[in-house]
């Protein structure tokens, strides 16, 4: 692939299967002989007049885990609906590998019949669905011994059909589905687990090349955990837009950049990428400034002396000199942050919310017995904890949103709670504007601003004048965050608030929640988002409370859950890491769980001292060892140069003196290495 591609986008939504006999795609893995599976070449697109992109020249082979990223508009969607052949491009030709199955899941808007789960689930091809409801039909009207229906068991069995229920099964229930979920009929469902059953149609279909748009939507935390996991098993090449960084690091080994009209290719990881990136644009930069100089070096030669008759030759070769340099382009800069000034709440007590002694149980299933809770002024917690435990509960019980059995909810002086839920999005007057609907809050802001914050939660140009009425689900729920962000409470429960958002989204919701002067308290599984914000962790599991007073490495260390994305979703075996004097507290006066300010000031100081201090040492460490390999190897490397009867005379002594001076400088890292192990062992 090109270093520099083209591709730009819009969105659709449907499901697409390539190959119309599931056989095909149920047999060995002789149908990955082919390596290349699909190649763009040389491809364009234009709309109104626009270049969106110009010559993309891509490819995909079997095993590839690649994600597409971008900032929104950058072309994700159309590169997806070209491969999809939903969208033709200017030039350029697509060519997939006639044996090549594919699937794609889209973001939203996925369609069921009359079906069940498991009907859904196993309907990978229409010949499939077809068979499966003769025979169904036929079982349910006790006609099992007609033509008909032998001749449809035959081709079932034929194609692997009785092979595909238990696997459906097995991926349902990862996908959190019970049991009692298969056969219950798909269109009664919500919007977010037909999606699921459309993912587990994909995974039971295992396509070749699987494209997937913001998978994770739609997921809790535990069912991520399982796709996370299933995909890395997964046989087959993977084509993914997410703005899940910790998804992205823990699956893919490709990122391919929309940019400014051009698509780069990364090697590793998320984290890989936003590194290699930023060294590529210093290099750019560097070669540019280098170019434009000897131009103007050359120009001002030309200018000086095309008029002198002397030098008027030497003036006009310089002048071509110029004319045959191949140009770099000037960088085009780092993609702008966008700077919002974004409304404060009224400051209200500092103890801003009490749970007195709560119970709280859905029917006979128990989930909270005599809780207590308390919180104060700017607090940033985050909930974690299994699925199941009661996270969500707790938030609508801050909320008012779910009233107790028993015990009591005790706002703070001048406090008003805010909640937001992807699932439970405020109501909108379907008849406004997107910008009429957000300019309808009691708090004023001016339109400017109002069509900013719009800008930077996907609502951009021509979008700001949609009907609310039109809106996707996603779109409500990201409408209903900019509203909640332009007139906030000064209490803000938010749960899944990253869910619809893309990167650059996030960033701009991460930016105006740190200018926030209130407090919050959030549900999140994206690990980036939980990192940027909490400074307090509250583990929830069993009905029982417990805090870990410092940021999410903090929980991390002191609860020794397994990994950052497990630590979401740990149970009760983690470490008690309570305050001893807060756990010893059983009468009296009620003891917030959480430490006064200036304990967690000062305690929060001192952890990032340590904690900056392991982090260096652990840095440097790393460093040195580096450092030593290459050392070593270029002593390796230098000793078989000396050993070769050919070297030149000349040679002898220049590499003799480099072997002197690396075994000097071996000598002192190899001091710094151990030094900085002490120190690591030290802090640790």
């Amino acid at each position: 692939m090109n270093q520099a591609e083209t591709c730009y986008c819009s969105h659709r939504g449907r499901f697409i299967f390539t190959r119309s006999r599931l056989g095909l795609a149920l047999r060995g893995r002789s149908r990955y002989l082919c390596k290349l599976m699909l190649s763009l070449s040389n491809v364009s697109k234009a709309f109104g007049g626009r270049s969106l992109y110009e010559d993309v020249s891509l490819q995909i082979n079997f095993g590839d885990r690649v994600a597409l990223v971008g900032s929104n508009g950058a072309g994700k969607s159309t590169l997806f609906s070209i491969i999809l052949r939903e969208n033709e491009p200017d030039s350029g030709n697509v060519a997939m590998d006639r044996n090549t199955t594919l699937g794609y899941l889209p973001q939203e808007t996925a369609a069921t019949g009359d079906e069940t789960v498991l009907e859904l689930a196993t309907a990978i091809t229409p010949e499939y669905s077809q068979l499966r409801r003769i025979l169904t039909q036929g079982e349910a009207d006790g006609q099992t011994d007609t033509e008909i229906y032998h001749d449809a068991q035959g081709k079932y069995a034929e194609l692997g059909g009785f092979q595909l229920d238990p696997k459906a099964k097995r991926i349902l229930s990862g996908l959190a589905f019970r049991e009692t979920d298969f056969n219950r009929m798909a269109r009664t469902m919500s919007g977010g687990w037909i999606m699921r059953a459309h993912l587990a149609r994909l995974l039971v279909m295992e396509p070749d090349l699987l494209m997937l748009d913001e998978p994770t939507n739609h997921l809790d935390l535990e069912s991520l955990g399982w796709f996370q996991a299933y995909l890395q098993a997964y046989p087959g090449a993977i084509l993914m837009i997410s703005h899940d960084r910790a998804f992205l690091n823990a699956l893919i080994d490709n990122i391919l950049e929309i940019r400014n009209r051009k698509v780069n290719r990364y090697r590793g990881n998320y984290d890989d990428f936003v590194e290699q990136r930023a060294a590529r644009e210093v290099q750019h930069l560097a070669a540019y400034k280098n170019q434009q100089k000897e131009i103007d070096d050359l120009q001002r030669f030309a200018d000086r002396f095309r008029a002198k008759a002397s030098k008027a030759a030497q003036a006009q070769s310089k002048l071509k000199q110029i004319d045959r340099m191949e140009k770099i382009e000037a960088p085009e800069g780092s993609e702008k942050k966008i700077s919002i000034k974004f409304p404060q709440p009224p400051r209200g007590g500092q103890k801003v919310i009490t749970l007195d002694k709560i119970d709280f149980a859905y029917g006979e299933r128990v989930i909270y017995t005599g809780v207590d809770f308390e919180s104060e002024r700017e607090e940033r917690v985050v909930l974690v904890g299994p699925n199941g435990a009661g996270k969500s509960t707790l938030l609508k019980l801050l909320g008012g949103v779910l009233t107790p059995q028993q015990g009591e909810r005790k706002l703070g002086h001048n406090i008003l709670a805010g909640y937001y839920s992807q699932n439970r999005v405020e109501m909108l007057n379907p008849n406004l504007t997107v910008l009429q609907e957000v300019m309808s809050i009691d708090k004023q802001v001016p339109e400017q601003t109002a069509r900013t914050v719009l800008g930077s939660f996907l609502f951009q140009g021509d979008d700001v004048f949609k009907k609310t009425s039109v809106l996707s689900g996603g779109e409500k729920s990201r409408l209903a965050l900019v509203k909640l962000l332009l007139d906030p409470p000064n209490l803000l429960l938010m749960d899944e608030p990253t869910t619809h958002l893309d990167m650059s989204s996030i960033d701009a919701l991460i930016e105006a929640l740190k200018q926030y002067q209130g407090t919050i308290i959030f549900i999140s599984h994206d690990v980036y988002f939980i990192r940027s914000l909490a400074k307090t962790v509250l583990h929830i599991s069993a009905g029982k409370l417990m805090p870990y007073s410092g940021d999410y490495d903090y929980y991390l260390e002191k609860s020794k859950a397994t990994s950052e994305r497990g630590g979401l979703t740990a149970g009760s075996q983690l470490t008690d890491s309570r305050p001893q004097e807060v756990a010893e507290k059983e009468e009296g006066p009620k003891v917030s769980v959480f430490k006064t300010k200036e304990q967690k000031r000062q305690e929060a100081e001192e952890r990032q001292v340590k904690s900056k201090a392991r982090k260096q040492a652990q840095s440097d460490a790393e460093k040195y060892e580096g450092d030593i390999i290459k050392l070593e190897q270029r002593q390796k490397e230098l000793s078989t140069k000396l050993e070769d009867p050919d070297i030149q005379p000349g040679d002898v002594m220049t590499f003799n003196r480099e072997l002197v001076e690396s075994s000097e400088t071996l000598e002192r890292v190899n001091q710094q290495w151990h030094a900085a192990l002490t120190t690591l062992e030290s802090l640790n």
